[in-house]
């Protein structure tokens, strides 16, 4: 089912017209791999159903065939997906998470969910993850790598802090503290 419908990163029985170059993509990740420009997923206002064909306006089932395009569906951030991740929409963050909402909170200082067992165990620093990655370089907020959060505060993917911690680098790259609450 995964290669008729869908793609390495969603399974979804619909594929999006990219308003920026009107080209069609089975998701936004697949358009930006492949484009030298990123599409903006709240810009699309087209989609194609995966099982008849028709080229119709953004919705969570077509209109002719009556196809689901996906068991997930946010028609705030034209997300599609048959695959159960746990998702859910955070309106402070302005889209979706992966992970089960019971299992975050939105930290209004640092402007993003964290897990529950960060509440009251963690440093705030203000849009921490409104950043980019100090290792990689990739924005942080809209990721989709796991983010680990040391106790200086600063993002920065896991799998980055995991490299630094292999190469002998155990501090944080912005404020030198330790990483050594790496999950």
């Amino acid at each position: 089912m995964a290669a008729e419908f869908g793609c390495s990163h969603y399974i979804r029985k619909c594929k999006l017209v990219t308003p920026c170059c009107d080209k069609v993509y089975i998701c936004r990740c697949c358009h930006d791999e492949n484009e030298e420009h990123t599409v903006n997923r709240r810009a699309v206002t087209e989609l194609i159903c995966a099982c008849c064909g028709l080229r119709q306006p953004v919705r969570a089932t077509c209109v002719i065939c009556q196809t689901r395009f996906g068991k997930y569906t946010c028609l705030e951030c034209n997300l599609f997906d048959n695959e159960d991740k746990s998702q859910f929409h955070c309106y402070d963050c302005g889209l979706c998470r992966i992970g089960g909402a019971n299992n975050y909170f939105h930290c209004r200082k640092c402007n993003t969910c964290l897990a529950l067992r960060l509440i009251d165990n963690h440093k705030c620093v203000e849009n921490a993850s409104r950043t980019n990655c100090p290792v990689c370089v990739e924005d942080l907020h809209t990721s989709r790598t796991p983010c680990y959060v040391p106790k200086c505060g600063h993002f920065l993917h896991e799998n980055c802090c995991q490299e630094l911690l292999k190469k002998g680098h155990p501090l944080c790259p912005i404020c030198e503290a330790p990483l050594d609450n790496v999950v």
